[in-house]
């Protein structure tokens, strides 16, 4: 999809800029006109422009002192300078200052036209690469949610629904469960998934530079403040800012941070005049808001503007259903290529019995670690950590007592030289075998069963069903 941006048509004859509106307005492309430079500075502060066409006369300014101003205070706008022939001079020296081109008068709309899409080609490139480098390090978690629990269905409607709109989305749970995945989803499916998406963990702020670091600052505006720098809301405009652990962010700066949600305006550090801006705002929280206001660390008011839309991620402890597919996935992704990767049986009734306090990062950090201690490349409760892997003998484990021993163990029955299954199998292959085995450990006796397994009853029979058992 074709970006859509703007230009500032700056010319003291008004015929001139309606011949620039209508001639250079296309689908993407929007130009709005002003006649003298105090005209300019009022749309400059209430709108973002990424090219400005300005004439080198004005009724109000010197052409180029002003052309110096706006490269100075919007860096990442384009001026092209319209000049009469006597001026030329003028214009080739403003190109040392600054401008990206000069158009002399009477000018070639079509000329024109390629210039401006040229400077806003420029500007795009240099934003989209400067947003790059401000974007989250690292592979990009999948953007699909991985499991078919009820919790995580629940998650996946509400981020269909809400995902086209610019609605401010919370999203919250517990340290692990899949927030960043979820923010992710959230913008890969909205009206902005082709635009910069920006992460910041808010915990990793410095309380003094916090403020700067979100909205940028200008030169002088600080100690260390050698040059003007924009920040994170420029880099995101017309795109997506991710603020994880937006419980951490200073008090001081959270006032700042609601008027951008209602105003959609900001100011850089040290300066007097406003901003716009255009940005889609996603937040998570392993904290508790509520109580962090009413402890006096968060914004009442911040709270309810930002609370506008929740989704709560599920612990896994709550989900243990999913574990084999999400189990599957780590394989695949964390494999480096080796797609003979399988589990055991008795290493995946550990996994299904513990109660993993670090949700999904966990199971991912845990598969990690047990794909380089696989033999032969099977994993087995040996590859576990000890506090896995103690389950299978009973010690240690979650479960209490009988319940614990069997699923990691003695129910599991069959198994060839140290307690392995014989020959590989599919994960859910795997999943069928391990419930129907602690049913009969159990005698079907389902309540039993579904402690043992860590599911609610409503989630074994719903496996019953799916796996044709009993």
């Amino acid at each position: 999809m074709r970006t859509t941006y703007t230009v500032l048509a700056v010319d003291d004859e008004p015929s001139i800029g309606k011949l620039l509106e209508k001639e250079l307005s296309t689908p993407t492309r929007a130009v709005h006109v002003a006649t003298s430079a105090r005209q300019a500075r009022e749309r400059l502060r209430r709108a973002t422009y990424e090219v400005v066409v300005l004439d080198i006369r004005l009724p109000d300014a010197d052409g180029i002192e002003f052309m110096v101003e706006l490269r100075q205070r919007y860096p990442d706008t384009e001026v092209i300078l319209i000049t009469g022939h006597g001026n030329i001079d003028n214009a080739v020296e403003a190109m040392k200052l600054g401008a990206y081109d000069y158009i002399t008068k009477p000018f070639n709309l079509t000329e024109l036209e390629v210039v401006v899409e040229r400077a806003y080609q420029r500007a795009f490139l240099r934003n989209e690469n400067r947003a790059l480098r401000h974007a989250h390090d690292g592979a990009r978690p999948a953007v699909t949610l991985i499991g078919n629990s009820q919790g995580i269905k629940e998650v996946r409607y509400l981020i269909e629904k809400v995902a086209p709109t610019d609605v401010p989305v919370l999203i919250t749970g517990e340290s692990g469960a899949g927030k960043e995945v979820a923010a992710h989803a959230l913008q890969s499916l909205g009206n902005r998934a082709d635009k910069p998406f920006i992460i910041k963990n808010c915990a990793t702020l410095q309380k003094e530079l916090a403020r700067s670091e979100l909205f940028g600052h200008v030169r002088g505006s600080f100690t260390g403040a050698l040059e003007n720098r924009d920040g994170l809301m420029a880099f995101a405009n017309k795109g997506t800012l991710f603020l994880d652990e937006i419980g951490e962010l200073p008090v001081e700066v959270q006032a700042s941070l609601l008027r951008v949600l209602e105003n959609k305006t900001y100011r850089r550090v040290g300066e007097k005049d406003h901003r716009s801006c255009d940005i889609r705002l996603i937040f998570a929280t392993n904290r508790s808001l509520a109580g962090e206001v009413e402890a006096g660390r968060f914004h009442e008011a911040l709270y309810h503007r930002i609370n506008v839309f929740n989704i709560e991620m599920p612990p896994l402890r709550d989900r243990k259903e999913d574990i084999p597919l999400l189990a599957e996935f780590f394989l695949a992704r964390l494999g480096n290529g080796r797609d003979d990767l399988r589990i055991s049986d008795r290493a995946m009734a550990c996994l299904m019995q513990y109660a993993w306090p670090g949700n999904v990062r966990e199971l991912r950090n845990v598969l990690e670690r047990s794909i380089i201690l696989a033999e032969n490349n099977l994993i087995t409760e040996h590859a576990l950590p000890r506090e896995l892997a103690g389950l299978a003998g009973g010690a240690g484990g979650t479960g209490s007592g009988q319940a614990g021993s069997a699923a990691c163990g003695g129910a599991l029955g069959q198994h060839g030289a140290g307690g392995e299954s014989q020959g590989p199998l599919t994960l859910e292959a795997m999943e069928r075998e391990h419930i129907a085995r602690i049913l009969e450990f159990y005698d079907n006796n389902r309540s039993l069963a579904a402690t043992a397994l860590g599911i609610s009853r409503k989630t074994l029979y719903r496996k019953m069903r799916e796996y044709d058992i009993g």
